[in-house]
């Protein structure tokens, strides 16, 4: 494609240069090739214009960069812009310019992964081809990729949603959009039909600098990327909800609100039982009691948010009242993994913030007739106030605690866990994540519930640098086969 084809707008392109071939995009100098744009981004900890000279080695034909980029003895054409970021996801959107016809994106700190999960459900039980993006990986109804980024880099994100739209005709598409995606400008190209936010809690204090930055970054979904006649889902039981919707407002976007507090889609009594919750509701889905198969509250509202977005995007309301009643749980959201011999349920959960910790924990334990045991750490260089609150939370809401590693990186594992300690002084303190989950599943007692919290869905362990193999799922299948008590 002609580089003046993939600009935007208010770039200024020298005439020599504006029926520049391009070949591919990247913002990785090791992914270029002959004819490639590479955009020199600047990161949290390295500039991306120090890899110019190896990105040209590799065939890179233009250099994509900020006004006050430092690139020296160039001997290629540099295109110069207020913001790469967002430039180069523009560019994306163009060269990989097919997208599906119905794409909704998803915010807030937790409930995302479930969110786009059940959308998919809704869309594929509707006889519709569909596919989500997130944390998870990358989800069809015929395959599943996990181990994803919870937002790629815009040139991997359109290329993807480029190749899942022509390779597996997908029409319907939910994604996350991160913190960091939304700051970054990963999603900045994408054609949204609608967007929701779920809620805000602490976490990411590590990149955003408070509260009110974590919240603005967020907001960028609705006050720049989500178009004019868009339609916006919030979970107005959050507070934060209510300057969103302002935004939304302003921006001419049909609003829809959900939960215990929504006008349109409003959840009126919530009946839990052991295996889901029979709930009634009143709104823009009918005025009808039905049974969703999730534990948890938090789950229901997820799973009202995603109803909320399939109606936006033309699914009838029987078919999401459908699929509200046959949804499965996202991999490693509150997931039961089996019982112990004393019939005790193992379940295993993402959550790795004080709120989402608490939030499963309160979520279990109308079914504890005994204890209620956890097993969680945090990880290491990533927010260090929120490990004392993760322990608190442990040390308020579960009986027994048991402190272990989540992903140290490259902290001093001993360290961390100590920090978590100081909100759990009653914890346990075994390191070894696997000998953690063997030693909790070996307390389990008639009654008691146990939950494995912290990583989910994840497949491996970052240790000093090293991903290790390590799998929560593993460690319990493998205990409880051991029929260890």
């Amino acid at each position: 494609m002609k580089l003046f084809s993939l600009v935007s707008g208010s770039t200024q392109l020298h005439d020599s240069i504006r029926n520049t071939d391009i070949s591919g995009l990247s913002v990785d100098s090791r992914q270029v090739k002959k004819g490639y744009l590479f955009a020199a981004l600047k990161g949290f900890e390295v500039d991306g214009a120090v890899y110019v000279k190896k990105a040209i080695a590799n065939g890179a034909s233009v250099i994509l960069a900020s006004y006050d980029a430092v690139i020296e003895n160039c001997d290629i054409d540099i295109v110069r812009v207020s913001d790469p970021r967002q430039e180069i996801a523009v560019i994306a959107g163009r060269f990989y310019a097919r997208q599906p016809a119905n794409i909704v994106a998803v915010t807030g700190t937790n409930g995302k992964s479930s969110i786009v999960s059940f959308c998919r459900q809704i869309w594929n039980r509707a006889g519709l081809n569909a596919a989500s993006i997130g944390t998870i990986g990358i989800e069809t109804s015929s395959s599943s990729n996990y181990g994803g980024l919870t937002t790629p880099d815009p040139v991997e994100l359109h290329k993807t949603i480029e190749r899942l739209s022509i390779d597996d005709q997908i029409s319907y598409l939910a994604l996350e959009a991160s913190s960091h995606g939304l700051d970054q400008k990963r999603l900045d190209g994408l054609c949204l039909k609608a967007a929701a936010f779920t809620n805000l809690s602490r976490d990411h204090m590590d990149y955003h600098n408070g509260m009110d930055a974590y919240r603005d970054a967020k907001s960028r979904l609705f006050g720049e990327l989500l178009p004019s006649g868009g339609t916006a889902v919030f979970n107005v039981d959050d507070d934060v909800s209510a300057g969103l919707i302002e935004i939304s407002k302003n921006r001419n976007h049909k609003v829809i609100s959900v939960g215990e507090k929504g006008v349109d889609l409003r959840l009126v009594s919530n009946t839990p039982d052991r295996n889901g919750q029979t709930i009634l509701l009143a709104g823009i889905l009918g005025d009808v009691t039905i049974r969703i198969p999730l534990v948890g509250a938090f789950q229901v509202s997820n799973a009202l948010i995603a109803a909320a977005l399939c109606y936006a995007t033309g699914t009838s309301v029987d078919d999401c009242l459908d699929g509200l009643a046959n949804l499965t749980g996202a991999r490693g959201r509150l997931e039961l993994i089996g019982n112990s011999s004393c019939g005790s349920p193992v379940y295993i959960d993402f959550s790795h913030t004080p709120d989402a910790l608490e939030t499963a924990l309160c979520a279990l334990r109308p079914f504890v007739n005994n204890r209620l045991l956890v097993v969680f750490g945090a990880g290491g260089d990533r927010d260090p106030g929120k490990r004392i609150l993760m322990g608190a939370a442990a040390h308020l809401f579960a009986d027994v605690v048991i402190v272990t590693d989540d992903n140290p990186r490259t902290e001093d594992p001993a360290v961390i866990r100590q920090a978590v300690l100081k909100g759990a002084p009653e914890g346990e303190n075994i390191g070894d994540r696997q000998a953690a989950i063997k030693y909790a599943i070996g307390l389990l007692q008639f009654g008691d519930v146990l939950l494995i919290a912290g990583k989910g869905h994840e497949t491996g362990q970052e240790i000093m640098g090293i991903s290790h193999p390590f799998s929560d799922h593993t460690a319990v299948t493998s205990a409880l086969a051991s029929g260890v008590l």
